[in-house]
């Protein structure tokens, strides 16, 4: 046997079998990155966030375990959650005051304990959500946005809101639509909605940092765009149905998210079926 015919051979099959190492690995990572939420963002260069708990839909009602999941599924990068408290004072997700819209049930949040709310579901299977729920479900995979339905000033309350999102490593790109009862609170400790006038009567305070702060708005101009960049603020768009006539409910949609878009905004809070706006 030639010796050097021997020692080619093998070097040829070490060389083929590193690549297909490293082709492997490349898998791996590439499976990794999906599995924790670290997908490409599927919308780029515009960032999305999900309306009303997630994806909406017949059978992922706002605010439902499905609809989360949707979102991150498809690639969203943060999901509005609404917040509010029951009788007993425990936090979970649910728009409305009522539950009367997807239980039939005419009674308000702040009347009843988790216990019975916890009894009521959906033909769809959806039930309503602690708040720690829908956080664990989001940690490592879609950052949120609390939209603070929770009436007056409780301090206790909020301190659990900013040690949930803590626990659940979400705080440090949280942002919240806040009420004007909790502003004060939540200043410099979850970044706030703010119109642009709101934003420069803040630029007086003390303690202002860009960074406590985003511009939260239906319609941004262009110099809107370039005044927050400039201040360092992010901006964001509403594309909301709630916000359009009924009748012609895609048609405006669409025309207000292009012109935002030609404005130079980025970051858009959706409703899901908007979604296509913002496929190529």
């Amino acid at each position: 046997m030639n010796p050097c015919k021997f020692r080619c051979s093998n070097h040829r099959a070490c060389i083929v079998k590193a690549k297909t190492s490293i082709f492997l690995l490349l898998l791996f990572f590439q499976f990794h990155a999906l599995c924790f939420g670290q997908q490409i963002n599927p919308f780029h260069p515009y960032t999305l966030i999900a309306h009303r708990g997630g994806v909406v839909g017949p059978d992922a009602p706002e605010n439902s375990l499905a609809a989360l999941e949707t979102a991150i599924e498809r690639g969203y990068q943060m999901v509005e959650i609404d917040l509010r408290l029951t009788k007993d004072s425990v936090l979970i997700t649910q728009h409305d005051a009522h539950f009367r819209r997807y239980f039939n049930v005419d009674r308000l949040v702040s009347e009843m304990t988790w216990e019975e709310i916890r009894q009521l579901e959906h033909p769809s299977g959806y039930r309503v959500l602690r708040l720690e729920e829908a956080l664990a479900v989001c940690a490592g995979s879609i950052d949120v946005m609390l939209d603070n339905k929770i009436s007056g000033f409780d301090e206790g309350i909020f301190r659990e809101v900013v040690d949930l999102l803590d626990t659940y490593s979400l705080r440090k790109n949280a942002l919240m639509i806040g009420s004007s009862e909790s502003t004060e609170f939540f200043t410099g400790k979850v970044r706030l909605s703010c119109s642009r006038a709101q934003l420069e009567a803040n630029r007086s305070r003390a303690d202002y940092r860009p960074d406590h702060y985003y511009l939260f708005s239906r319609d941004i101009s262009a110099d809107d765009v370039v005044w927050a960049d400039e201040e360092g603020i992010m901006a964001v768009a509403a594309i909301n149905a709630f916000l359009y006539p009924e009748a012609s409910l895609m048609v405006t949609a669409l025309e207000k998210t292009t012109g935002m878009k030609q404005n130079g905004v980025r970051i858009f809070q959706i409703d899901g079926i908007f979604e296509e706006f913002f496929r190529e």
